[in-house]
């Protein structure tokens, strides 16, 4: 009886340690979406960017991507993003997207502008730098390298 009561209570310390862990871990990875404004801006391409993907300025979180659309005219993907109310993007800001390395998640970068007038409320980011993969780098690089078509007769 002894022993099946003390392996009940170390059990029991286990998963509330586990669960802390868990509480903690959530907590500091800053996995929650963010509440804000809205905003909108238009690619060409994402690069495989995911609804719940982060926004960041100088590297820190300031916003959450909420929608993923495709424009039925122009067929650009329209990225939908929850930014923080602390933040007020001029607007001339850039947006483009990012990879955290090479086999990490896309994120959307801002690149805040000089302008003093404010991107409102449900606005659009007018200056974005399409999302340019590995490969499509790779391919740039070695058409410089070869010197373009000058190699071919």
């Amino acid at each position: 009886m002894g022993r099946t009561l003390v392996e009940t209570v170390m059990g029991a310390v286990v998963l509330l340690v586990a669960g802390m862990f868990v509480y903690f871990a959530y907590n500091m990875a800053e996995v929650r979406a963010i509440q804000g404004y809205e905003l909108k801006a238009s690619f060409y391409k994402i690069g495989g960017l995911k609804k719940g993907a982060d926004v960041q300025v100088s590297g820190i979180k300031v916003g959450t991507v909420t929608e993923l659309g495709l424009d039925p005219q122009t067929y650009d993907a329209v990225i939908t993003m929850s930014v923080s109310t602390d933040v007020r993007l001029p607007t001339d800001s850039a947006a483009s997207i990012a990879s955290e390395g090479m086999l990490g998640d896309k994120f959307v970068r801002l690149e805040p502008g000089r302008e003093s007038t404010r991107i409102e409320a449900g606005g659009r980011i007018m200056k974005t730098k399409d999302y340019r993969s590995l490969e499509d780098q790779v391919g740039e690089i070695i058409f410089l390298a070869t010197g373009g078509d000058e190699g071919k007769k």
